[in-house]
């Protein structure tokens, strides 16, 4: 089953939702915010994966440059870049697509395409 973390507010999430139901993919929509992903998740998405940390990581949101991250994730050490994902959903670049062989942060039709073949 395809798993998607998503919030509710979010026009990219809105408009990933509604593509999937246009493509009649039937999926888990998992709330970011209350049910976000813990440390050990993180990491295990971030490998299956196979991208850079960096694109799990919101950097349009209001905490992200709250913190400033993108002056300090350069320097973060990877694990604490995961314990801080795993600290707050809204750091998380959603929607979040899950499949049994991938995981994509953000919405691109043409990557989810490819994955959700």
């Amino acid at each position: 089953m395809v798993k998607v973390y998503c919030y509710d507010r979010c026009s990219t999430c809105k408009k990933a939702l509604a593509w999937l139901d246009q493509k009649g993919i039937k999926y888990e929509k998992i709330d970011i915010k209350s049910q976000h992903p813990d440390e050990k998740t993180i990491r295990e998405l971030h490998q299956k994966s196979g991208l850079a940390l960096k694109r799990f990581f919101n950097t349009s949101g209001i905490l992200y440059r709250e913190q400033e991250l993108s002056k300090k994730l350069a320097d973060m050490p990877q694990d604490q870049q995961y314990a801080l994902l795993a600290s707050d959903g809204m750091l998380v670049k959603r929607p979040l697509l899950i499949t049994e062989k991938a995981v994509l942060p953000g919405f691109k039709e043409a990557e989810w395409s490819e994955a959700l073949k």
